[in-house]
């Protein structure tokens, strides 16, 4: 059997395991509350390991490895900010997003801000940052399949879109949550098989590899032009950005109260940490055997490219399968929280009122895919990770500060929420869509376009406090902040307190 053969293999296996474990969710899928949040019912354990596989996509398995190849120490911030934006979610906003009871971010947002133009406007950024992240998910499945079989990259792209759009419609959250628990597992196996006969297989590398390695303007940080602003923007765009992506923060709803919210993220942050030890070793091993490969800015196959460059024959064969498995893992369980997300929000917001509620989510679902897919085919390329990074800016920028101001300050208003959201998702558009054509600008302004989050989110931040200051706040605010801040043991009753069990 051919190479492109066995990693062509590789691929439909995972999407059999995939609508495998979806139809054994479907068994468990019946009511409206099971395709939204799988009925509140999913244990910490489970949970975290879903998040955990929804979240580790594209970027993760192979854009950090690219990235810190071809640009060096620098790129360590890219999985550091990703798992400590958990911490920052876990710290601030996991319990008391549980206790909001909503379903989705516009849900919170009309909950806490008493204010349906909140809600419109929460879900339409909320459509944008899935789509914004959903696009380089289906990009990195064209990529790899056309890298493995030089098939046109349009066939892996749509394989994608269509596994996870029949998981999702047929299942929803309940059947989503089981496939992205084991996705995690699978993906953590498949790049800890292979890079265990990497790391103990002697071979030279490449003429030249060694001074490549070693190259100063590689290991040492912040050299480079406006790196110490391009470096604190990413901090703030991935440590902020995290409570702001759609189909991360839907995951805390299906918990049971804010305690297993909790000792959820406390999970995650483990599970996210064991994996991200590995991409940036695959970095360093790309920079060592594929030295023309670290010169360009195309090394995000440099993952799938490494076994055939260290073994021959059916050794690195099969071993790239490995990978190209554990990669459709990454694009199809990130995918399926997307499309949940979108789902999620257009059949509540746009289809509700003319279907029922699992009719609504399941078209909004085709539509969502079919329409990002199409995006996908018609865009032109970007690095992955650097794609991802531009949703995180985005989300940073409007649901970050409408979260952490909605949760901790009782003064925030709904005209203060609502010009913040447009202020930070205006700007932030406007630089994405600038990265998105292709052009390209040189100097400090050509750094903000590239990484706008440092400059966006304190303008949103400072718009919200501005306006809220300036306007009255939400009638029923007080009831609200203790609702969110109150554990689910004790609940208001006609002003007074009594126990209770968690919901």
């Amino acid at each position: 059997m051919s190479a492109n053969a066995i990693a062509a293999l590789a691929a439909l296996l995972v999407s059999a395991l995939t609508l495998a474990v979806g139809a054994f969710g479907l068994r468990l899928a019946r009511t409206t509350s099971d395709f939204y949040v799988a009925s509140r019912a999913v244990g910490p354990a489970t949970n975290a390991a879903a998040i955990s596989g929804e979240y580790l996509s594209a970027a993760s398995f192979l854009g950090v490895a690219g990235l810190v190849m071809a640009r060096g120490v620098d790129m360590l911030w890219y999985p550091v900010g990703w798992t400590a934006g958990y911490l920052v979610l876990l710290l601030f906003v996991a319990a008391p997003l549980r206790r909001s009871r909503a379903y989705t971010l516009p849900d919170f947002a009309e909950f806490r801000l008493e204010s349906q133009r909140a809600r419109t406007l929460a879900s339409a950024l909320g459509v944008l940052i899935a789509v914004l992240y959903l696009i380089p998910q289906f990009q990195g499945a064209g990529l790899t399949v056309h890298a493995l079989t030089g098939a046109p990259a349009w066939i892996g792209s749509t394989a994608v879109a269509v596994v996870v759009l029949a998981s999702v419609v047929g299942g929803g959250m309940r059947s989503i949550t089981l496939v992205q628990a084991v996705q995690y597992w699978l993906k953590l196996a498949a790049l800890l098989v292979p890079l265990a006969f990497l790391l103990t297989t002697r071979h030279g590398g490449a003429p030249g590899a060694a001074a490549r390695l070693h190259s100063t303007d590689w290991l040492e940080p912040m050299r480079g032009p406006h790196s110490l602003y391009l470096t604190y923007s990413l901090i703030v765009a991935t440590f902020l950005g995290t409570m702001g992506l759609p189909h991360v923060v839907v995951r805390f709803y299906t918990n049971r109260d804010g305690f297993a919210a909790r000792r959820t993220t406390v999970t995650v942050l483990g599970l996210l940490s064991v994996f991200y030890l590995l991409p940036p070793v695959y970095g360093v091993l790309g920079r060592h055997y594929l030295p023309s490969l670290s010169a360009t800015d195309a090394t995000d196959t440099a993952v799938l490219d490494l076994p055939g460059s260290v073994f021959g024959g059916t050794t690195a064969d099969l071993l790239t399968a490995v990978l190209a498995a554990g990669a459709f893992a990454a694009f199809l369980s990130t995918s399926s929280g997307l499309v949940l997300s979108i789902a999620g929000v257009l059949g509540q917001d746009v289809l509700g009122h003319r279907f029922g509620g699992v009719a609504a989510f399941r078209i909004a679902a085709t539509i969502g895919a079919l329409t990002t897919l199409a995006l996908t085919l018609l865009s032109p390329g970007l690095a992955v990770a650097h794609a991802v990074e531009l949703a995180f800016a985005v989300a940073a920028s409007t649901f970050a500060p409408m979260l952490l101001l909605g949760i901790w300050w009782p003064r925030l208003t709904a005209a203060g929420a609502i010009s913040g959201m447009a202020v930070g998702g205006a700007l932030s558009t406007a630089a994405v869509a600038i990265g998105l054509s292709g052009r390209s600008y040189g100097g400090l302004g050509g750094a903000i376009l590239s990484q706008p989050a440092l400059v966006t989110v304190p303008l949103a931040f400072a718009t919200m406090v501005c306006v809220s200051l300036a306007t009255a706040r939400p009638l029923h605010v007080a009831r609200t902040m203790v609702r969110l801040h109150t554990p689910e043991a004790v609940m208001v009753d006609r002003g007074g307190f009594r126990a209770r069990g968690a919901d």
